[in-house]
């Protein structure tokens, strides 16, 4: 950083003074925002919160209150980590929100930031006809969609599934964390291979679906997450391919398939023209998410 950690702690009080002077630091470093926040402002005063032990946003009069010497330690620890080592901000905090929910984040997994968000708190209104008995988040890394699942439908029996041991590690951790051990059971599976005979009214995935020239060019902290979270072959399609194949026999007669493609999804239209997706619109923005019933994955076996 720019100035030595003598001269901070000599010079900045406030929770305001650190969150300020941690925001212009991010923007001399020029550092990517995109894995939970989207400007320095935003990601200083995260990381300034999470090392007093308080949660964003924080109220305007509590702006000025003076820290600790410990808590200037901790607050500055936690700035320099994220200009110095260019890892997202929840690496350092080990937790993110999704949902509305907290979860547990670490660099087994990807960092939750999926507009699918939004589509489980209006319980996939309106592309599902009733409530889902049985769901399936496919690739589902900390668990945060299948988790935030249970909790739009509390009567469902949720099934998440990665190909990553390490993944599924820290998926299990969340599970405990939300007490949902009674009806969310974590497996590991490529695909559908350890998930044979099973059907579901719901599948969700945000699979892997970067391309190989998007996956080069990424900023410093998606390098830090895991690639086999992000990348998917030249046109970013391999793994929505095998999906697209497969995920008909696992769905119920009225089962819904909501699969997040990114900036993929013009090479996905392009290559399934016959395939009627639906793509989904979002308030808070985000795209490349589609919905598809499926009576409409049967074409592909016709």
């Amino acid at each position: 950083m720019s100035a030595s950690t003598k001269t901070i702690h000599d010079e900045l009080f406030t929770i305001r003074d650190f969150i300020r002077w941690g925001a212009s630091e991010f923007n001399a470093a020029k550092l990517y925002f995109g894995h939970g926040t989207e400007n320095a402002w935003d990601e200083a005063e995260q990381l300034v919160l999470h090392a007093i032990n308080l949660t964003p946003p924080l109220a305007d009069e509590w702006l000025g209150s003076r820290l600790t010497l410990s808590e200037r330690e901790r607050v500055i620890n936690n700035l320099q980590r994220r200009v110095n080592e260019r890892i997202p901000a929840a690496y350092i905090t080990g937790q993110a929100w999704f949902a509305g929910l907290p979860f547990k984040v670490d660099e087994r997994v990807l960092v939750p930031r999926s507009p699918i968000g939004e589509l489980i708190e209006k319980q996939f209104h309106p592309w599902l006809s009733k409530e889902p008995a049985r769901i399936l988040d496919l690739c589902t890394g900390s668990g945060c969609i299948g988790i935030a699942c249970a909790y739009a439908f509390p009567d469902a029996e949720i099934q998440l599934s990665d190909i990553s041991f390490d993944a599924l590690e820290v998926a299990e951790e969340n599970i405990q964390r939300h007490n949902l051990e009674d009806r969310i059971f974590a497996i590991q599976s490529d695909l559908f291979v350890n998930l044979s005979g099973q059907k579901f009214d719901l599948i969700v995935s945000n699979p892997p679906y970067v391309d190989a020239e998007d996956l080069a060019s990424m900023p410093d902290e998606y390098h830090a997450e895991p690639e086999i979270g992000l990348g998917s072959g030249d046109d970013g399609l391999d793994f929505t391919r095998r999906l697209l194949n497969e995920v008909a026999d696992y769905l119920t007669d009225d089962g819904v398939l909501i699969v997040e493609v990114g900036n993929s999804w013009v090479a996905l239209d392009a290559a399934y023209p016959d395939l009627p997706f639906t793509w989904i619109e979002f308030e808070r923005g985000g795209h490349g998410v589609f919905m598809l019933k499926k009576a409409d994955l049967l074409q592909l076996s016709n």
